[in-house]
């Protein structure tokens, strides 16, 4: 059967909320939100008071955790600082997930290349979890979407350091890249593996250029925005966005694809696949 993606072109936070509700998944327990708190000096990231809606609605905590390189957000205390001044802390309750004390070690006995994964420790706390992705372009993965969310979003520093490494968080720049991908897609699958399914997933194609929010110094937004989408499977949602991007006549669209294809950004994708927890094979409901 295939997996169901929900799709509008209207970009607003009330439809994120609507697509959130179409899904049909009430997230149970403590839910746990994940967000990019993006890096200071990042134009492009989206901001608190667009994903106000649905983080009200569900009631669940905004969840990050610190990166494993320098910038605004490597340490707890300059992470807090940009969570503040980036309006996080001010709209929602807010758990750095490993900003102390040691990580949570998630195993992954089918791992294409990675058999361990290390989070956040609080991540424990929660019951269920809401994945917000903004969907662009990336200089390592090719792509920014629901699999690198899973993956070295939801890894503790030391985690992000061990995937980029594919298990040598002393090679984090020189590990083969294909290999780096594959351990993004291990690391995910822990991930939905930990979670049992209480996992929903949204997209949003809007200022997309090609780089990530984790860049403090980033190109604007290369081609027009696309819409929102929501699923229940992080490989479904991934692979419609490329597909929404490959359909697009912007003028804009060859830059974003050069970024993603110079990357190989699909073998996450397709890595992600072969570990078996969602499908490349999706609907495409559009409800506008």
């Amino acid at each position: 059967m295939k997996s169901k993606v929900y799709f509008s072109k209207t970009i607003t936070p009330e439809k994120v909320l609507k697509l959130y509700q179409l899904t049909g998944k009430p997230l149970e327990g403590k839910v746990a939100i994940k967000i990019h708190s993006g890096e200071v000096g990042n134009q492009n990231f989206l901001k608190p008071d667009f994903w106000k809606p649905v983080i009200d609605f569900v009631g669940g905590t905004v969840v990050e955790c610190n990166t494993a390189y320098d910038g605004s957000r490597n340490t707890t205390a300059k992470h807090m600082k940009t969570l503040h001044e980036h309006g996080w802390s001010k709209y929602f309750d807010v758990d750095l997930m490993d900003a102390e004390g040691d990580d949570l070690e998630l195993t992954i006995p089918n791992g294409l290349k990675i058999k361990k994964n290390f989070v956040g420790k609080t991540l424990v706390n929660y019951n269920s979890l809401l994945v917000l992705s903004h969907f662009k372009g990336h200089p390592m993965g090719g792509y920014g979407g629901a699999i690198k969310q899973l993956s070295i979003g939801i890894a503790s520093s030391t985690g992000k350091a061990y995937i980029h490494g594919v298990g040598d968080i002393n090679n984090f720049w020189g590990s083969d890249h294909d290999s780096f991908l594959e351990s993004m897609a291990d690391a995910a699958s822990s991930i939905v593996d930990y979670f049992k399914g209480n996992i929903v997933y949204i997209n949003v194609m809007k200022n997309m250029s090609v780089d990530c929010d984790c860049c403090a110094v980033a190109e604007d937004p290369c081609m027009a925005d696309i819409g929102i989408l929501a699923s229940l499977d992080p490989i479904a949602i991934d692979q419609a966005c490329l597909d929404l991007v490959y359909a697009s006549d912007d003028p804009g669209r060859d830059h974003l694809l050069e970024r993603i294809e110079s990357k190989n950004g699909v073998h996450t994708i397709e890595a992600a696949a072969a570990l078996g927890f969602g499908s490349r094979e999706y609907e495409l409901i559009t409800v506008d």
